[in-house]
């Protein structure tokens, strides 16, 4: 193992050898010789040891499974976006980077023992063929689907652009089993997910991710809302967890003037640290902007946020930013595998990093370190606001974040409101627009005589807190003694679920007006049916409307 680890490295040249040596004698250290040593002699023991493994282990090992379970382990010890992808993942890998894929173009998610379609994209052969959400698939090219997993029937769904794919589905309302025959193409997911105009003068670009053209799609949605009249923008990047970095630069640099610092990345090779800055001319660089963001607003979508903030470019709303200040960079591997590696942390215009955890630091119980508020560092955006580093992007405007409730949870998870909308869908064929489409009292009471009879209860943290509490007292045989008590709080306790729905009715009836306005208007129609109980969106018109209010916040004034 060592001579062929050896021999590999001769044929790189005697420049390499050579150029060791002068750094030995030059620097007087042999660190290199050491790291490399260790590097050398942990390869061999591996190596070593996973072939006296696979020989002479009891039972038999797939070699493959048994490497992979290797690499993961040793992965994970160093943060969680370091990550080795196998070539059967490549495809995989490459849709998350560039939103392309061949196939329907439609989501699907397991229901039972059933596999159903749970969201067809709009404009996409699903859609176009009239599959909707909650069709359950029977058949895919002959090939029964029920007891299958979802990865499963996803690669039958799959294949190359202008092939034909033949299903079969079962529709809620019909009693016959429907045919489909689909012309598979090729699936651009875009990134920017809805455009439009809140009002006369507001426009709103929703951003999902950074795919590949993420720019171009976001550049070529404000100059389309500007030719509608759009004089002030929303852009939210809730729940964008985040992509390309030269996505996010080119972003950036619609909104500031050419050649300012967006980024700066560096790491342990020092060669690899860089400034990045835009390069092409903004399209705006006055008009009022409201940035959104939330807890799962991460990498890519901080860096945007941090840019806006940091160069007072706009004020940004919602909840302190995921935190993750950290460059992956992936490298080619043998036999067409790829390694995706943290090779640097970034440093927004302000000088600060915001990764808010140290992974190379463990604590007690060997889990990596929250860098703690109060070691937090102080830095000034343009005009002198402070901001501080590490912890992600906090808001100029907090705005608390409401948990659902656990009715509402539970209604959600368990498919109530989806298969409601499925069946509503069925019935009426016709919805007015989302953002004027209301749950009635009327359709209320029918989605309540629909879970009737249908199990939506839940436990309480408290209720958990309370039955582990008896099983201690039973088991130190205290639970005779207190058991009237326990029984007398219990009953207290006891939620009464039907009365839930009934005091958390303007929150389910928000997530049952956003499930079914999907159903006729897509994933836009799930988002401009959110847009009236927003809490986010109403605190960013409001700041948009009142212009002293927004010179203030960012010291414009």
């Amino acid at each position: 193992m060592m001579n062929n680890f050896f021999s590999r490295l001769s044929s790189r040249g005697r420049t390499i050898l050579l150029g060791f040596s002068i750094a030995v004698v030059s620097f007087g250290s042999f660190a290199f010789v050491t790291d490399y040593f260790e590097l050398s002699k942990n390869i061999e023991i591996f190596a070593s040891l996973y072939r006296e493994v696979n020989t002479y282990y009891v039972d038999e090992i797939e070699p493959a499974k048994f490497m992979r379970t290797g690499i993961d382990a040793m992965l994970k010890s160093l943060d969680p976006y370091t990550d080795y992808i196998s070539e059967s993942e490549m495809e995989d890998f490459r849709f998350m980077t560039t939103g392309q894929y061949g196939g329907i173009g439609a989501l699907i998610s397991k229901k039972g023992e059933d596999v159903i379609i749970a969201d067809p994209y709009e404009n996409f052969p699903a859609q176009k063929a009239d599959l909707r959400a909650g069709d359950i698939l029977v058949e895919i090219d002959g090939k029964p689907v029920k007891g299958k997993e979802t990865d499963d029937v996803s690669k039958l769904l799959k294949g190359q652009p202008n092939t034909e794919v033949k299903v079969k589905i079962q529709r809620t309302g019909e009693k016959n089993i429907l045919e489909k025959v689909l012309m598979r193409q090729e699936i651009k997911v875009e990134s920017v997910s809805y455009t439009g105009m809140l009002n006369s003068e507001v426009g709103y670009i929703n951003l999902s991710g950074f795919r590949t053209n993420a720019a171009n799609e976001v550049a070529n949605a404000v100059a389309r809302l500007k030719g509608q009249g759009m004089k002030k923008l929303v852009f939210d990047l809730r729940g964008n967890l985040g992509g390309s970095l030269d996505e996010a630069i080119r972003i950036s640099g619609i909104f500031i003037p050419r050649g300012s610092l967006v980024v700066d990345t560096k790491g342990k090779v020092k060669e690899w640290d860089k400034s990045y800055r835009t390069t092409n001319d903004p399209i705006d660089l006055n008009m009022p902007v409201v940035v959104l963001i939330d807890g799962a607003s991460a990498s890519a979508s901080e860096i945007v946020s941090g840019v806006i903030q940091d160069y007072d470019r706009g004020v940004v709303i919602g909840q302190k930013s995921f935190g993750k200040g950290l460059v992956q960079t992936v490298r080619p591997l043998t036999y067409n595998t790829q390694v995706k590696i943290t090779t640097a942390k970034y440093y927004i215009p302000s000088g600060r990093c915001i990764q808010a955890i140290d992974y190379s630091e463990k604590d007690a119980q060997n889990r990596p370190v929250k860098k703690a508020d109060s070691l937090r560092v102080a830095f000034k955006t343009k005009n002198g606001r402070i901001v501080y580093d590490g912890g992600g992007v906090s808001p100029d405007i907090a705005i608390e974040e409401k948990a659902p409730a656990n009715i509402t949870v539970s209604l959600v998870v368990k498919r109530h409101i989806f298969d409601y909308a499925t069946l509503y869908r069925a019935k009426n064929p016709t919805l007015a627009k989302p953002e004027e489409f209301k749950i009635t009292d009327a359709i209320y009471a029918d989605f309540l005589a629909y879970i009737k009879d249908k199990d939506y209860d839940y436990t309480t943290e408290s209720e958990k807190a309370l039955e582990e509490f008896k099983a201690k007292a039973v088991k130190e045989n205290y639970f005779e003694a207190i058991k009237a008590d326990y029984e007398s709080l219990k009953a207290k306790q006891k939620h009464d679920k039907e009365m839930d729905v009934q005091k958390h009715s303007d929150e389910i009836k928000s997530y049952m007006e956003q499930e079914i306005a999907s159903r006729y208007y897509y994933q836009q129609g799930r988002t401009r049916a959110s847009f009236r109980s927003d809490p986010e969106l109403k605190e960013a018109l409001s700041v948009l409307s009142d212009d002293n209010r927004y010179k203030q916040i960012l010291k414009l004034n």
